[in-house]
């Protein structure tokens, strides 16, 4: 008598009395059956999702996806911020509105801007403390982590929790900017649609970065500053495919964002040129100063946070209410301080502040950002670092005009290379710095002076600080980016060490129903596909094979429909890759696990599922030596 467990096909049980042996393969091959007979019209996703997936041309249909989305996000988000704005200080921009009072509450006066940021904080407090603390603080740091260390994966509910919670922050009077939120929420789209659609882990991450350029790009108009943003502080590494699809979304978003806002730049400011040889010596001086400024700043941001999460023992949902008193003190004192703060910022580059008012609006906008975000609050620090930038250089300007009046040349030079420098020496991504200056002015000629003085800021930057301002909020917590993910599950074993063997693939040029039948056998209904060579092409899934025989049953016959033409290219693991990185691959994955390869990978040499690293944790666990 045979042994009925004989594998024979696809690695697999074979059939026993006309049915599979295995109940789930059974109940698959039933559905393979039925699923036809209840089509009743073409379904051309069948094919067109594993397009999605896999071809180069699929991707740059995601890429333009995410940008349309975030330059959508863009439109929302900056509504949002308007219409909170109006509501809680009852001007557009109360920053510019000086000691105003609310026509809303007209009998408060001017002392209702202590109450605004306390109503906000009692509206996005809660809802970002229940549905997605990761919405707290400056969003960039949260993107950066998911991208190196989680594939890329962000919860959908992020987008909707940060734009609602910074446009309250912002319009309650928190002193941030809009590009860390909707560089969270472009990503959090990305991320969104890559994880429904199912994409390779190494995909995800670029839908990612098309998200934050996106977002970027249609906040301030700025197409290639969005791209390098992404591609410089969010991916951290440039290749052409990335590139590609990350330029693609930033134009995409632009363009829908200039449909919406014009095509002008968000900030107005002066053309200048270089009047004297002599004046790169002080742009290079400038650019020394203001390094150490961007690093100073980070330090004041997060010595505050400190101070507050020492001062703060109530629960986390009251804190921004409750910090917002002494936001709204602050804010009573200096109304500049009030949101973003462009109106201010383009005075000061225009020169229209003295040189010791400018010095108290760079401070105040020090701490009014660091206990935004120290009390709780959801806004960017980007803008921040250009509005510091702006003062400093204007007040740098405005000395050396003093000192040296015939080779100073105007004030407002200095503040729009103070912006770039500041920004850089805070960020240490010097050529998103260049190119955002770059094209908030549209000028050549501020190039080289602003080149100088970012490379010069970015240079003492990482020679007095270790961390940018966005990573040093992840090294709090214990992680590094510039060192790979650590090994906590099983250090020192592979996935060749644990790994099942890889089910029998079925070669590419076979037909739809030639495979049919050990399609329906399979296990875990997944089955690899590989070429004539043996070289690894993907995986075919039940599910596609039935999609495609439910459209034979509308359309007609699909004899000719071959195998490779359905194939879905999950992310594939190799010999050599770490449990921790197959347990990471394996959350966003389908039940059936992952193809292992070899390490040219090219050939399929293994499959990993839940179970086998279950079942290798449970062996090391048990066969460890118990403490006595």
């Amino acid at each position: 008598m045979p042994n009925s467990t004989t594998n024979t096909i696809g690695g697999l049980p074979p059939a026993t009395g006309g049915k599979p042996a295995d109940p789930a393969a059974g109940r698959l091959r039933r559905a393979l059956v039925a699923l036809p007979a209840r089509r009743t019209g073409a379904n051309p996703a069948g094919r067109l999702l594993p397009a999605l997936r896999v071809s180069n041309g699929g991707l740059a249909v995601l890429a333009v996806t995410v940008g349309a989305g975030a330059g959508a996000g863009a439109i929302a988000f900056r509504w949002l911020i308007s219409t909170f704005t109006r509501i809680l200080s009852g001007h557009a921009d109360y920053s510019a509105a000086g000691h105003a009072a609310n026509p809303h509450v007209a009998v408060l006066g001017r002392f209702f801007v202590v109450l605004a940021p306390v109503l906000a904080g009692l509206v996005y407090g809660p809802l970002v403390a229940r549905f997605a603390p990761e919405a707290r603080g400056h969003g960039v740091p949260e993107v950066m982590y998911a991208v190196a260390r989680r594939g890329g994966r962000i919860g959908p509910q992020v987008a909707i929790v940060k734009s609602l919670a910074s446009a309250l922050c912002i319009g309650g009077g928190g002193s941030v900017g809009r590009e860390g939120p909707i560089v969270q929420i472009g990503s959090a789209l990305g991320s969104s649609l890559g994880t429904w659609l199912r994409v390779a882990q190494a995909r995800l991450r670029i839908l990612v970065a098309c998200g934050a350029a996106g977002g970027i790009a249609a906040t301030f108009n700025a197409p290639m500053a969005g791209v390098f943003f992404a591609m410089e502080l969010i991916l951290r590494d440039f290749t052409a495919q990335s590139f590609g699809m990350v330029a693609l979304a930033s134009v995409t978003a632009s363009v829908i964002g200039r449909a919406a806002f014009g095509d002008t730049p968000f900030l107005h400011l002066p053309a200048f040129h270089v009047q004297h040889l002599g004046q790169y010596a002080l742009y290079a001086l400038l650019g020394l100063l203001a390094g150490a400024l961007g690093v100073g700043f980070t330090r004041v941001l997060y010595a505050v946070e400190d101070l507050c999460d020492t001062v703060w023992r109530g629960p986390d949902w009251a804190r921004p209410a409750v910090g917002g008193l002494a936001l709204g003190g602050l804010l009573l004192v200096l109304p500049e301080m009030y949101g973003v703060g462009y109106p201010v910022l383009d005075k000061g580059v225009y020169g229209a502040f003295t040189l010791g008012f400018v010095l108290v609006l760079m401070v105040g906008k020090m701490l009014a950002t660091s206990l935004t975000i120290g009390i709780g609050g959801s806004g960017g620090v980007f803008a921040p670092s250009l509005f510091i930038g702006a003062m400093f250089g204007s007040a740098f300007g405005q000395s050396a005009g003093r000192l040296l009046p015939a080779l100073a040349g105007p004030p407002g030079a200095y503040a729009l290379i103070g912006m770039g420098a500041v920004f850089a020496g805070a960020a240490r991504a010097p050529i998103t710095a260049v190119i955002i200056i770059f094209e908030l002015t549209g000028d050549y000629t501020v190039i080289l002076p602003l080149m100088a003085a970012i490379s010069l800021a970015t240079g003492v930057s990482a020679l007095i600080s270790r961390d940018t301002i966005y990573t040093l909020k992840l090294r709090r917590r214990g992680i590094d980016l510039d060192t790979p993910a650590p090994a906590a599950l099983l250090p020192g074993r592979t996935l060749r060490d644990v790994m099942e063997p890889a089910p029998t693939p079925l070669p590419g040029d076979i037909t739809l129903h030639e495979a049919e039948e050990r399609l329906a056998r399979a296990r875990r209904g997944v089955l690899p596909v590989t070429g004539p060579d043996g070289q690894y092409l993907g995986v075919l899934t039940a599910q596609a094979a039935a999609e495609a025989l439910g459209d034979e049953r509308a359309t007609g016959p699909t004899a000719d429909l071959l195998v490779r033409e359905l194939i879905h290219l999950p992310q594939a693991m190799t010999l050599e890759s770490s449990l921790h990185e197959a347990l990471d691959a394996l959350v966003t994955a389908e039940p059936s696990g992952l193809p292992v390869l070899d390490p040219t990978g090219r050939h399929l040499a293994g499959w990993i599922t839940h179970q086998s690293l279950l079942a290798a944790v449970h062996k090391a666990h048990a066969s460890a030596p118990t403490a006595p």
